[in-house]
């Protein structure tokens, strides 16, 4: 197509390659927001579920947890589920963002906004 001009035949090449990525990184901010993670605490009596992109869409507290006296272990239970599951949601994007990177040819530890 363009061969006998030189370089801007690997130009093109290059410009068609950050369209698709740009492309693919859309599809993959898309996709975070469907992706879900469920984040844990007092083993499995507290748990929140986030997106991959971080945003808390659930929280299923066990009754049993319920007692007055105990009101500062369960809101430290609510909070370490949350934590979990941001940090879930976290990993999940990076590791979202590094398969798309070696799909694309470039290295995985490559950062890129996600």
């Amino acid at each position: 197509m363009l061969k006998g001009l030189g370089g801007l035949g690997d130009m093109a090449k290059m410009m068609k390659a950050a369209q698709e990525m740009q492309t693919r990184m859309s599809d993959l901010q898309e996709q975070l927001h469907s992706m879900t993670v469920t984040g844990e605490s007092g083993a499995g009596l507290v748990k929140a579920t986030a997106t991959a992109k971080g945003e808390l869409t659930a929280l299923d507290i066990d009754p049993s947890i319920f007692n007055a006296d105990e009101k500062e272990v369960v809101e430290d239970l609510i909070l370490a589920a949350i934590k979990d599951a941001q940090m879930k949601a976290s990993d999940r994007s990076q590791e979202e963002m590094r398969k798309l990177t070696e799909a694309m040819g470039l290295p995985a530890d490559m950062n890129l906004p996600v």
